[in-house]
């Protein structure tokens, strides 16, 4: 393994900003932040250093909700897939991932779930970290791309099949909590230690309330499959402006949901409940053209993804552009971003203790970007994944 050494460089750490810093990185891990121009004092001959000369290194991006990228899907149920997405991912900054899957039939989940508890993360790739299941216990009103056909009522019994075959990587649940009547599938959830996050739901602010006293902790990406706010009840979006133990997900692609409502989200959540997803579908990295998501067909343009009734088919967003709108938001900082990009996320799938943050022992999941947060480097566990040409 390859030690790194960054030097001449501005470092985003835990608690400050070091200017002058550098960085080493050896065996997968940071090995040692240095301050004030200070310096290893023997760099091993076969050291790639690199100049990070009015360049920001801070932690690499977790993506908590992604379909697919690159031609490839999580639903194709195949290692080949899995290896694409997770190759092209640094290419956006994103160094880890949960593999999401979509409502479908029983029998194609089970095998998109059992791919993925065989897959074994490669070396210079983005990590997949876990499982997200969007879906199948949700609204059949608030479905947007996903298929009415397989949308199916809380069962505690599906969901631990489900777990047993993904030999137990399901990280993140998305549900309509008010199909769990007397919240016994919630309950059972949060005290799995599942990230349970309603979305594709037509709960309202009152139901919002009750399923948080069950153990729903996130919002999926807000605004869009929830109820709005309405000035008699202000509905999923905002119980999560209202309720501080929701985080919410967030696709800022400025399509999605409108810059100014990116604004007033933000105004209100702030970057510490914010998580940036981007919701991702095969078409991302590829050429506008037909496609298809959950076996559906899809239209993808210049800058978007929909089904052919014009509903919005998850994105074509890179986690980097939507980290690049959010900081062009009124009072928002680098800081803010790596809050929304790395630091919620991974406290929210209970892996703070080894990423999201620039801290020796730490997985050396690293970017080197500019001020504007264009990228330069991606580092994944210690491997230069992605070089600027």
């Amino acid at each position: 393994m390859t030690t790194i050494y960054i030097k001449n460089t501005t470092i985003f750490t835990e608690k400050n900003i070091i200017k002058e810093g550098g960085l080493l990185i050896k065996d997968k891990q940071i090995q040692k932040v240095y301050r004030n121009s200070e310096a290893p004092d023997h760099v091993p001959s076969d050291t790639e250093v690199i100049d990070g000369t009015n360049w920001n290194v801070i932690p690499g991006f977790i993506d908590g909700h992604i379909h697919g990228a690159d031609g490839a899907d999580v639903m194709d149920a195949t290692e080949d897939a899995l290896d694409k997405m997770a190759g092209v991912l640094p290419q956006e900054g994103t160094t880890s991932f949960l593999a999401t899957t979509i409502t479908q039939a029983p029998e194609n989940l089970d095998k998109a779930l059992e791919n993925v508890s065989n897959y074994s993360n490669k070396p210079g790739k983005a990590e997949i970290i876990g499982i997200h299941l969007e879906g199948p216990f949700i609204e059949k009103n608030k479905a947007g791309a996903q298929p009415l056909e397989y949308i199916i009522e809380p069962d505690i019994h599906q969901f631990k099949k489900w777990q047993e075959l993904s030999n137990h990587m399901i990280k993140t649940i998305t549900l309509a909590p008010e199909h769990d009547h007397n919240g016994e599938f919630i309950k059972y959830l949060y005290e799995m230690g599942i990230n349970v996050s309603a979305g594709h739901t037509e709960a309202d602010f009152s139901g919002m309330k009750k399923s948080v006293s069950y153990g729903v902790r996130q919002v999926t990406h807000i605004c869009n499959a929830m109820t709005g706010i309405h000035h008699r009840d202000i509905g999923v979006v905002g119980a999560a402006f209202q309720l501080e133990q929701l985080r919410a997900e967030l696709i800022a692609d400025g399509i999605h949901v409108s810059p100014e409502m990116l604004q007033l989200i933000y105004n209100n959540m702030g970057s510490e409940r914010l998580i940036l997803i981007t919701d991702a579908m095969r078409a991302k990295c590829l050429q506008a053209g037909n496609y298809e998501l959950g076996g559906q067909p899809v239209i993808v343009t210049e800058d978007r993804a929909v089904l052919t009734n014009g509903t919005l088919a998850g994105s074509i967003l890179k986690m980097n552009q939507g980290a690049q709108i959010m900081l062009n938001l009124k009072d928002v900082s680098i800081s803010n971003i790596i809050e929304m990009t790395s630091v919620n996320p991974a406290k929210q799938l209970g892996v703070y203790d080894r990423k999201a943050s620039i801290a020796e022992g730490k997985d050396a999941d690293v970017l080197l970007v500019d001020d504007e947060l264009n990228l330069k480097y991606t580092i994944c566990r210690g491997v230069i994944a992605y070089k600027e040409e």
